[in-house]
């Protein structure tokens, strides 16, 4: 059975917090609950409640989607941990409320191809493996479409037998994912709309 996550949002009466609420369901009927709080500005609307979705895990040690949904970040490090691997390092990005020369960002939105997309990132896995050679397993994923304040664009998983090579592979896969795939990022923020201004042409992973 593939994990589901149902996502909500609602505000806590007593200030101007958001809590994201998360159900995951796992493939043997574990339900786990995951609780994120961020601060909100007075006045700004509430997303409505997001539908059920759903996101296989892999048969194999390399894991990499393009989504339209929430991203199961909780799920990406379980499926992770390994009877030989001692270190999961997982790494989020998450939507913040400001970017270069913008102020009070609202919502991000990431264009992007699939066919184009994931064969990148299993480029990046298989390159992260060849460097370093003990790592377990290797989830990479990312986001399209609307996302607001607080959530979450992408993420990386590297599990590894020791934490030194753990973090320095999801490190270096995390920085290649920004320099080498295709996606395409659209801020609003007070000023209006507009594409980012942080783009750089793309790089090839083996040069990084």
């Amino acid at each position: 059975m593939a994990p589901e996550a149902v996502v909500g949002r609602r505000r806590i009466p007593e200030g101007d917090v958001v809590s994201v609420v998360v159900q995951l369901t796992g493939g043997h009927g574990q339900r786990q609950y995951v609780r994120v709080a961020c601060v909100w500005p007075r006045g700004r609307g509430v997303a409505a409640q997001l539908p059920l979705v759903g996101m296989e895990t892999p048969s194999s040690d390399t894991w990499v989607a393009l989504s339209a949904e929430p991203l199961p970040a909780t799920v990406a490090h379980d499926w992770a941990i390994r009877p030989d691997c001692g270190a999961v390092v997982l790494f989020t990005g998450t939507v913040r409320d400001h970017a270069e020369h913008r102020t009070n960002v609202t919502l991000l939105e990431y264009e992007a191809y699939t066919e184009q997309v994931e064969p990148k990132l299993a480029e990046i896995a298989a390159v992260a493996r060849e460097r370093w050679p003990g790592i377990g397993r290797v989830a990479l994923l990312h986001r399209t479409g609307p996302l607001e304040l607080c959530e979450v664009a992408v993420v990386v998983v590297v599990s590894a037998p020791h934490r030194d090579e753990a973090f320095e592979a999801a490190r270096w896969c995390i920085d290649t994912l920004k320099a080498t795939v295709p996606i395409w990022k659209k801020e609003r923020w007070e000023g209006g709309e507009d594409w980012g201004l942080a783009a750089t042409d793309l790089a090839e992973v083996r040069d990084q």
